[in-house]
């Protein structure tokens, strides 16, 4: 439904209501909205891809280049996959024919495990531009009880097209927002399902927590008017900072009790904004916190919060993570480095120090991911994964780490290495095809297969490909 369509179906619905249009028992304009938006979404369009259903036949894959990623590759290799598992992986004398499994012959391609977008708005947004497409956040500064998984849309546009380019597994994730501190729970999800129950890989994965900037010079002025009432900028700015870092740790102090109190006595009445952040208290296995941290004090100050709470930190972002690389090595603390393709966080800084962060962080022995933005903007591009690593390998990055930055490692900080990341015998097989090295952009991506069934490749672009070629082949032969 166009704008036309849903301002017509809105002023029919006032037009012919039953009810006076003003007074006492009038139905509000606010009620008439609601009813438009019914009307809408009952003629919504869907993207027209249906899920297959589950791998039911084995299928044996045979003649390519298995890059196993956490081992050496396989040319000429063979894989088996049962039930949407890799049942055996090797050279043809470990892995002998299966009678009854479908054979896939791929002389002179290259296999992959699918690659993971370790920090994404998949699913949460679909136009940015449009309010009514984007659920990446609940009002309010506190929302750990908010779930990202049960938002997520199935039918989106942007998953086939991004995984047509191999990202065939994502973190969905709230996105915090000028007012949020607290954004509630991600999830890591396959792109592909009916639904978001199976889409779903791992319902919660982490609490997302974000930090206001701590660069006072340079943000002084969003404040100049408060500063008029207050004292200057700069104070202001300071003092609302801190503010909300007080609000921020005195949620986790409540949770912190909330948990010892539940534990010591479990007939304690629920809450369940604290009853979501239980896990990140939890001794063995604790849920990991991901906090938003681009600048130096940001992230001192996360390290320094993670140890006050005995928190299991996940850095997201990362731009300075360089400046501090030895404690976090100390720490082990990883790093999903918030996208390689952006300026340099100040002006005196060299341009490609975001280029260069992957590698410094891998020399100095930070464990790292690298991902893209995660902004309601990317979510469109996440396609563009593989070139972001890419560009870390064109700047002092080795080729297998970059491979490794966008399947195992972010597989192991997401606690999912048992089932993704690497084409190993157990794993899921979610894994692509292509003529050559992804991280090369004119490569290929030629077939995909999600848990072991074959996912079509079409998606919105190479329909409207289709579309304009043919348009331009009937103004062609009119032409003759």
């Amino acid at each position: 439904m166009n704008l036309n369509q849903f301002l017509g179906c809105f002023v029919r619905q006032r037009a012919t209501s039953p009810f006076p249009k003003g007074g006492r028992g009038g139905i509000s304009w606010c009620r008439a909205y609601l009813i438009s938006l019914a009307c809408a979404a009952g003629v919504a369009h869907a993207t027209p891809n249906v899920p297959p259903p589950p791998q039911s036949k084995p299928l044996l894959v045979t003649g390519a280049t298995l890059h196993t990623i956490s081992g050496e590759s396989i040319p000429n290799g063979r894989m088996l996959v049962d039930k949407g598992r890799i049942v055996a992986i090797g050279s043809a004398a470990a892995v002998p024919d299966l009678p009854g499994a479908t054979v896939l012959s791929l002389p002179g391609k290259h296999v992959y495990p699918g690659f993971i977008a370790a920090n994404t708005t998949l699913g949460l947004v679909e136009v940015q531009a449009v309010r009514a497409t984007v659920d990446t956040a609940e009002t309010g500064a506190l929302n750990p009880n908010a779930r990202a998984l049960v938002a997520v849309n199935a039918d989106s546009e942007l998953i086939p097209v991004t995984r047509a380019n191999g990202v065939l597994v994502a973190l969905a994730a709230p996105r915090p927002s000028a007012s949020t501190l607290v954004a509630g729970t991600s999830a890591l999800i396959q792109l592909d399902g009916w639904n978001w129950e199976e889409m779903g890989v791992m319902p919660e994965v982490g609490l997302h927590v974000s930090l206001p900037s701590m660069r006072t010079a340079t943000s002084a002025s969003v404040f100049a008017q408060a500063a008029t009432i207050s004292g200057s900028a700069r104070e202001e700015m300071e003092r609302l900072i801190n503010q909300r870092l007080r609000t921020l740790e005195d949620a986790f102090e409540s949770a912190r009790a909330y948990d010892q109190t539940r534990r010591a006595d479990p007939a304690t009445p629920v809450d369940a904004r604290w009853e979501a952040m239980r896990a990140v208290f939890r001794q063995a296995a604790p849920r990991p916190v991901f906090v938003y941290a681009d600048e130096l004090p940001q992230i001192r100050y996360a390290l320094a919060f993670a140890e006050r709470f005995n928190l299991r930190l996940v850095i997201v972002g990362g731009q300075d993570a360089w400046r501090i690389a030895p404690l976090l090595a100390e720490r082990k603390v990883p790093v999903i480095i918030g996208g390689v393709h952006k300026l340099p966080l100040r002006r005196g800084e060299d341009f490609d120090a975001p280029f260069r962060l992957a590698a410094r962080l891998k020399d100095a022995g930070v464990p790292f991911a690298i991902a893209r933005g995660g902004s309601t903007f990317d979510a469109a591009m996440e396609r563009s994964l593989p070139f972001e690593a890419a560009t870390a390998m064109a700047h002092g990055l080795a080729r297998d780490e970059a491979l490794k930055a966008i399947t195992l490692y972010p597989a192991q900080i997401l606690g999912a290495a048992e089932m993704l990341g690497s084409l190993e015998r157990g794993k899921h097989a979610t894994f692509f095809v292509s003529d050559g090295d992804p991280l090369d952009i004119r490569t290929n991506v030629e077939r995909i297969f999600i848990q072991g069934r074959e996912i079509p490749l079409e998606d919105k672009q190479t329909r409207l490909t289709k579309k304009y070629e043919e348009k331009y082949r009937q103004l062609g032969a009119g032409k003759r």
